[in-house]
């Protein structure tokens, strides 16, 4: 593999740490438990992209991926599998408020799955696997949303009023 695409992932790398590292700025630093504030994982995740895409530009200049292998033949993109995988990404912030965490992380499972199998070429399963994956991504959500919004206070959008959904 060249050079070029190899450092133009990591320079995406490091630009992906400094656009987060200009949200944290936004985010009031004032320190909450044991001195810690909302920002420091923020800044921290962005430091650390920072620092893997320096080094990923740097590792592509040197010499590359030294133990990578050529490869003779290589799959075409799937491209019905990454539109799917793309539109649990995009559909999550633009329902989160209006269908509750829960119900939003479920249907981005699901979503994500049913891109995964295709890009795999196995089966979807029909109904039955996206009823599936939609309970399967509650299963996994709702402990999540009980444990910020109950045991650490922290609100997340729910479905219903009581705040358990």
């Amino acid at each position: 593999m060249q050079p070029a695409p190899q450092a133009a992932v990591g320079g995406g790398v490091a630009l992906a740490g400094l656009l987060l590292a200009v949200g944290a700025w936004e985010i009031p630093s004032a320190a909450g438990y044991a001195g810690v504030g909302p920002n420091f994982l923020p800044w921290l995740v962005a430091g650390a992209l920072v620092l893997c895409g320096l080094a990923l530009v740097r590792e592509a200049f040197t010499g590359g991926f030294r133990a990578m292998e050529e490869m003779d033949h290589v799959d075409p993109p799937d491209w019905h599998g990454f539109a799917w995988v793309s539109a649990a990404l995009l559909a999550s912030p633009l329902l989160i408020l209006h269908i509750g965490f829960i119900l939003d992380c479920a249907l981005v499972f699901a979503l994500a799955q049913h891109g995964f199998r295709r890009s795999e070429g196995g089966s979807t399963r029909g109904w039955q696997g996206w009823l599936k994956a939609l309970l399967l991504g509650m299963a996994i959500s709702a402990p999540v949303f009980w444990l910020f919004t109950r045991g650490l206070d922290i609100g997340l959008p729910s479905l219903t009023q009581t705040g358990w959904i």
